[in-house]
């Protein structure tokens, strides 16, 4: 299946493609290929060709096998297209095969991780969290260059020689090893400092709330509406990638609750990526409550629900406080909204739309009830 769309020129263009597999129902690979083609756009890159492969098992060597590779590097050639997007973490070695048959096109190639981690590193603004998607990229990137190596290793040596390959991968294992403790040595520096703020807390009885929910959930605006700051909030995937901490005045207790803000959850979200941003994951780790905030008007609303309740789990912080809040709710039916509340059973949730700050009255009284005085 193919579809093809309109080009601006001064975008970069990016074909993409998904393997599925061949009793995968039509919808659910429309879905994953839209979420893809979304990633593309906050990126700033522009979708000319999507394409669906069905296949039982990926080629082990090129993903999606060799005779799609060349098609798409003949189209792509035709089109203009700088990258080949595959909707899937690849293994190094398909990487390595997949950029060779696609050089002499001037396509690169990249996976899902490629592409989220380029995102994360547009939308980055402190030194922290840039030092943290670094670090991420070398723990992706360490294994391909590896595999890379031991390619070379094979076609340059020979019977009872070493080849340029085995040179050079010891060469890059040291780098990056190198290069990672280095990064690693700067973001203890600042993990000393949230350690230090988090005791000062504790020391004058300061409560901490943390907002957590799936990417462009609204994190960023129910944090400016509850604190009254006034951070960049964008209708975009990973708008947010810093923590940003605000006061929240709590009327009964005639107290101040500190509210932060956290990287958004995705599908398919790899542990490396996740243990990355230990700065922005800390606040939820460490937090009195959680405000898991979801965007009612989404048509995938409990799938993403289910995605960050799974990642919850393996931050192993499921079991804390929790308020569900219900963000977006001007944008649905009244209907629409039953619905939602009824299908989540007896799992209670909070009504609000953060743009429009209704419901947010009824949100503060909650976080009072639930936060110890």
């Amino acid at each position: 299946m193919v579809q093809h769309g309109l080009v601006n020129v001064s975008q970069q263009k990016a074909i993409l493609i998904d393997l599925i597999h061949p009793k995968m129902l039509g919808e659910h690979a429309m879905d994953r290929m839209e979420e893809l083609e979304e990633l593309v756009h906050t990126y700033g890159g522009i979708v000319i060709v999507k394409k669906w492969q069905k296949r039982f098992a990926p080629h082990p060597k090129t993903y999606i096998g060799i005779g799609k590779v060349l098609e798409l590097g003949e189209e792509g050639k035709k089109l203009g297209a700088s990258f080949l997007i595959i909707n899937a973490q690849l293994k190094p070695r398909q990487t390595f095969e997949l950029s060779e048959q696609l050089r002499k096109y001037k396509i690169q190639v990249w996976d899902r991780i490629d592409l989220i981690l380029k995102i994360f590193a547009k939308h980055a603004k402190t030194t922290e969290a840039r030092l943290e998607i670094e670090l991420a990229s070398i723990r992706h990137m360490g294994p391909r260059i590896f595999g890379m190596g031991m390619e070379l290793s094979r076609q340059a040596g020979g019977i009872g020689t070493i080849g340029i390959g085995e040179t050079n991968i010891e060469r890059m294992k040291r780098h990056l090893k190198e290069k990672e403790r280095r990064i690693k040595d700067k973001l203890e520096t600042y993990q000393k400092g949230r350690d230090l703020q988090r005791a000062s807390r504790k020391r004058n009885n300061l409560k901490t709330v943390a907002i957590v929910g799936y990417t462009n959930a609204g994190k960023t605006t129910l944090l400016n509406a509850l604190t009254g700051r006034r951070e960049y909030a964008a209708n975009e995937l990973f708008a947010t990638l810093d923590t940003r901490v605000g006061q929240l005045f709590l009327p009964k207790q005639a107290e101040v609750a500190l509210v932060s803000d956290t990287i958004g959850f995705i599908k398919q979200l790899p542990p490396e990526l996740l243990s990355a941003f230990a700065s922005t994951l800390s606040e939820a780790v460490d937090a009195d409550l959680l405000l898991h905030i979801a965007d009612a008007s989404d048509k995938h609303f409990f799938q993403q629900l289910g995605c960050v309740d799974d990642i919850l789990k393996r931050l192993e912080v499921d079991q804390k406080p929790r308020i569900l809040v219900l963000n977006k709710t001007d944008l649905v039916s009244s209907s629409t909204k039953n619905d939602i509340i009824s299908r989540l059973g007896d799992r209670k949730a909070i009504c609000i739309s953060a743009k429009k700050g209704t419901g947010l009255r009824d949100l503060i009284l909650k976080i009072e009830i639930i936060l110890p005085s």
